[in-house]
């Protein structure tokens, strides 16, 4: 099974590349990423066997392919559906939706329906921090012991994915349930996700469907 090539960039459109490696063999790889031609490029690859054949899907991080992985093991979802919403919407983006249920975001993406998106939603709401011990970028292939506890700790607080939590009225809210004794790690995602899908202009609506859901 192909996980991982680097090799000359022979070909690239955007949607697909194909890349030549040490030993001559060109791979086609989708890929949702324009490169440069003539250049090196490496891709970590999520390799699909399908009855039809096999199929490879390229990613720049490590984290983007585990996110492929755990999606596609979602009932319904097929490898480009699960493609689609990374190259889309982003695996940050992705991450933050499923955390907090925010089924509208993701389907969003095209060939992503609300039935698929309220089971990736279901199935993945308990599993998807474990991407987080991958990192998001090309420096390295995993976190470090420190940066995982920072990293989850922070994704838990949404911090990590989102400016909107710095928004006045969440933060106003958010003190205003502080002072009726509720702690913040216990509102915050619930906030978040109202915010998401309602449209609230004041702090006070906020607070009331909070305090609705605790």
């Amino acid at each position: 099974m192909i996980g991982y090539l680097t090799g000359e960039v022979l070909f690239s459109d955007g949607k697909e590349v194909v890349l030549k490696t040490k030993d001559g063999v060109g791979y086609q790889v989708y890929l949702q990423t324009l490169l440069v031609e003539g250049t090196e490029a490496e891709l970590f690859i999520a390799h699909v066997f399908r009855d039809a054949g096999q199929e490879l899907f390229g990613f720049t991080t490590l984290r983007d392919k585990k996110l492929f992985e755990l999606l596609t093991s979602v009932k319904g979802v097929g490898p480009k559906s699960a493609y689609s919403l990374i190259s889309s919407l982003g695996s940050e983006t992705v991450i933050q939706a499923i955390q907090l249920e925010n089924k509208k975001t993701l389907s969003k993406a095209p060939g992503v329906g609300a039935k698929a998106a309220a089971q990736i939603c279901l199935d993945l709401g308990n599993k998807i921090q474990n991407v987080l011990i991958y990192k998001g970028n090309k420096e390295g292939d995993f976190l470090s012991a420190t940066e995982v506890r920072e990293n989850i700790g922070e994704a838990s607080n949404l911090s990590m994915f989102s400016s909107v939590h710095a928004t006045p009225i969440l933060e106003e809210a958010l003190m205003a349930c502080k002072e009726l004794g509720f702690k913040e790690d216990l509102i915050l995602a619930k906030a978040q996700k109202i915010l998401n899908e309602n449209d609230i202009q004041r702090p006070e609506q906020l607070v009331h469907l909070v305090l609705k859901e605790v």
